[in-house]
């Protein structure tokens, strides 16, 4: 990691093996954090702090804002954690699995320590990402079964102790990533890719608006917001093992990238920004 990096905001980019991070907004390369068997989703906290959820290893790793030291690591007790959010009301820290024979936990870290308390549903399948929204619900994705590979939503309530299904008109092929956009809850279409701005209450999901990803966006799992951009993980690398790369846009316009990130990118499957100084 450069010796200056802490300094200034950070985007990370989780790529397997490692995680890069970049200059935000440049995108200029100033470290690498490595030892990953398969580094997937990635969170921050209100303190700027950074969450890597290792798929392989099953296990969650924090790091300083710039840091390369692990300052915290927890480990999650089902197979294949895939998404994390952090709580903006408490602190606390969920994690989605995509579980073993059709067992998918949402586990919560309160305080993003120690052993988590872990929620099942019996309509899904598997999770894939999560997100809180202001107020402290957190909303999961993932399938509802292993044939068909339905897309299912499903919200746990702020003080509530049991997930609850969301239904939906709106048709999404396969789960990407969550997060509050500050309006809506953004939920990504991997195989589109389009995010859909959704509005929910009562158990029920109204599209708001679409956000469509072009300049070949391919595969875009665990994206973020940061303000008026998106940052968006093109997965599927190009020929060769070339091409994947991370594409900025303008959020919710969408459309053609603004920017793309490639030095030291694989084969992307995650991004977040963290702000210095938080």
């Amino acid at each position: 990691m450069q010796v200056k990096a802490g300094s200034a905001d950070l985007l990370y980019v989780s790529d397997v093996r490692k995680v890069t991070v970049y200059s935000y907004p440049a995108g200029n390369l100033v470290g690498v954090l490595k030892h990953f068997y398969i580094a997937s989703g990635l969170c921050v906290d209100r303190n700027g702090d950074v969450f890597v959820v290792d798929n392989g290893y099953s296990k969650i790793f924090e790091y300083r804002h710039g840091g390369t030291k692990r300052i915290a690591t927890l480990s999650n007790p089902t197979r294949g954690p895939l998404g994390c959010s952090v709580d903006p009301t408490t602190g606390n820290l969920a994690v989605t699995s995509l579980g073993s024979a059709s067992t998918p936990t949402v586990a919560i870290y309160k305080g993003a320590r120690g052993a988590p308390v872990t929620y099942q549903d019996p309509a899904f399948y598997e999770f894939f990402f999560c997100g809180y929204d202001g107020n402290g619900n957190l909303f999961a994705d993932g399938i509802t079964s292993p044939g068909s590979g339905h897309f299912g939503l499903a919200e746990l309530p702020q003080g509530k102790a049991k997930l609850e299904n969301i239904s939906l008109s709106q048709y999404i092929a396969w789960p990407g990533g969550v997060q509050w956009d500050g309006e809506h809850v953004a939920v990504g279409d991997q195989a589109s890719p389009i995010i859909y701005q959704l509005s929910i209450s009562n158990g029920q999901a109204v599209t708001e608006g679409e956000t469509h990803m072009g300049s070949r966006a391919r595969n875009v799992a665990q994206f973020w917001i940061q303000g008026s951009r998106l940052i968006a993980p093109n997965t599927i690398p190009g020929r060769g093992g070339l091409g994947s790369k991370a594409l900025i846009y303008a959020y919710p316009a969408g459309g053609k990238a603004l920017e793309k990130i490639s030095k030291g990118v694989i084969a992307a499957e995650g991004a977040v920004v963290s702000l210095a100084g938080q």
